[in-house]
């Protein structure tokens, strides 16, 4: 009989994309409560070790954490399972280095450097709209931050800019076609491109489709999809493919040719 939390979490049920090696150990550290749900966050320390290689192992994470050196969104954190997500912006100003996480096509969060202008901002979406406790209009955003006072054009599912100092809604994106969005969930993860149509399904799931830069059309729930910005120029810079998904032959294709430029290098 379970009696409170779990504490642990096995190595084979940690979430796939964090890529930790069944061999290394038993257990795998196990995200604390926080913005980000435990299947689809990054902790700290799995990103400053294994993925930055800043430290070898979880005793030399925590101390670089101690010394406070690790911002996330503008704020100290010195918890070692702090779970970042979509979109947090990781910041080290002691080596002048910002990140954010962004997921590549295959699904993954993947290590990318932003500048330190980039790092002032962030995009939220907007989850819930709503009145509160006198009569005060609230939104709430993607990673559980409750904004007061939103702007009254500002609906479900539109993405928001956040002043990451401040904490308040400098812009905002509306949800509809035309716009360029990002995939978050589903087969189609981390795809991007530009909203061509919506279908309502009146007690199913809404389906939205999507068309990429390779003018490729691919279809995903409307709570997959994360607008990032305006006609077809995001708001946030992209990881290096860009959000476009090669097939498999166009993968071997090009793994071919950096195998025969490289043997050329050599030669």
């Amino acid at each position: 009989m379970a009696r409170g939390p779990k504490k642990h979490m096995k190595r084979l049920n940690a979430p796939k994309h964090w890529m930790l090696d069944k061999l290394t150990g038993t257990y795998a550290p196990k995200p604390s409560s926080g913005p980000h749900k435990q299947r689809e966050c990054l902790p700290l320390i799995i990103f400053l070790r294994n993925r930055l290689k800043y430290a070898l192992n979880g005793r030399e994470v925590r101390s670089i954490l101690m010394q406070r050196l690790i911002k996330v969104d503008g704020k100290v954190r010195t918890d070692s399972t702090f779970p970042t997500g979509f979109l947090d912006v990781i910041s080290i100003e002691k080596t002048d280095e910002h990140f954010r996480l962004i997921y590549d096509v295959k699904g993954r969060f993947t290590v990318h450097r932003i500048n330190a202008e980039e790092a002032k901002f962030k995009l939220g979406k907007i989850r819930r709209v709503q009145l509160g406790q006198g009569s005060i209009p609230f939104a709430v955003t993607h990673d559980g931050r409750t904004i007061r006072y939103p702007d009254p054009l500002i609906k479900v599912n539109d993405s928001v800019k956040i002043d990451l100092e401040s904490g308040k809604i400098v812009d905002f994106i509306k949800f509809e076609v035309g716009n360029v969005a990002m995939v978050t969930g589903g087969r189609n993860m981390g795809r991007v491109g530009i909203i061509t149509h919506r279908e309502r399904h009146h007690g199913g799931f809404d389906i939205v489709h999507v068309k990429d830069a390779k003018e490729r059309s691919f279809a995903t729930r409307l709570t997959n999809v994360f607008v990032i910005g305006d006609s077809n120029k995001p708001w946030i810079s992209l990881p290096k493919d860009k959000g476009i998904k090669l097939t498999i032959a166009e993968e071997r294709d090009v793994r071919r040719e950096k195998a025969a430029a490289a043997a050329a290098a050599s030669a």
